[in-house]
């Protein structure tokens, strides 16, 4: 462990949304030292907030955070130095070997475990269902809207999943756009968009992709992305504020501060006789 907080080596698996969340939370908090790991195709919707947009552009910017794409892990300790997050192609997190974190973090969010164990650091805290709190995990955070949003488990599990979004302004499954098919999506609309009920806003496999309300579109799936059908590909907000699109979500804030807190808990509390 190191000498002060602030120098935890913290891989973050994935990066879309939560784990971007969680990884602008961590680093507001004074934690620099992060290495963000993804796969070679990322299907994260809300790309205007996703460290994963760096895999296609170099380079991304959240609420004033840059993320830069690494060949190596031999490139992290440059991008520290000047105050930016590496972001690496690697599926299985096999970076974690040479990296050797302190904290783990599971942000896929695949709603099961693909090979997240309690050994890959002293601590290791997974999001989300899939995973059983002192069995694959140090701790599971609850990531199902409602009461218990970013509860921190410690033993036992997150709810199931429902197959419902969470619900803004009334609306849940009519906010969120899915494939009609197996395919390659191509989009005739871009995130920001204001569109109506019934609106084109792309294909797949010729198939159209539709609104079903009226509102902005949030986020979309990146053009030229192959899909399977029912695949979530966009989210369209009726609170209809284009702003929205280029900030963290609130539920995204509350998991990534429950990661926070998993942390000082595990590091910051003297003589802690549990691992988290």
């Amino acid at each position: 462990m190191p000498s002060s907080l602030a120098g935890l080596r913290i891989i973050i698996r994935g990066a879309g949304e939560m784990a971007t969340g969680t990884a602008c939370r961590l680093y507001n908090a004074g934690f620099r030292k992060l290495l963000m790991t993804e796969v070679d195709k990322p299907l994260a919707v809300r790309r205007m907030v996703s460290f994963s947009e760096a895999l296609h552009e170099g380079r991304w910017l959240v609420e004033g955070i840059e993320a830069v794409k690494i060949q190596s892990v031999d490139e992290v300790t440059t991008l520290w130095r000047e105050q930016r997050i590496p972001i690496v192609v690697d599926p299985t997190a096999s970076t974690k070997a040479a990296f050797q974190p302190d904290v783990l973090v599971d942000a896929i969010l695949a709603k099961k475990n693909v090979g997240t164990t309690m050994n890959n650091a002293p601590l290791v805290i997974a999001f989300g269902p899939g995973f059983y709190a002192g069995r694959d995990a140090h701790c599971v955070i609850e990531t199902n809207r409602g009461h218990d949003l970013g509860r921190l488990i410690l033993r036992g599990e997150a709810a199931a999943d429902t197959g419902i979004p969470g619900e803004i302004k009334g609306h849940t499954t009519l906010r969120v756009l899915r494939s009609p098919a197996d395919g390659v999506f191509e989009s005739v609309q871009h995130i920001g968009a204001l569109v109506e009920n019934g609106q084109l806003i792309g294909h797949v496999a010729g198939k159209p992709v539709r609104a079903g309300l009226n509102g902005v579109i949030r986020g979309l799936i990146r053009p030229g992305t192959p899909v399977s059908q029912r695949l979530k590909i966009g989210d369209i907000d009726p609170r209809g504020n284009p702003s929205y699109c280029n900030t963290i979500s609130e539920k995204a804030r509350a998991i990534g501060g429950t990661a926070l807190e998993a942390i000082l808990m595990r590091f910051n509390i003297p003589d802690a006789s549990d691992p988290v």
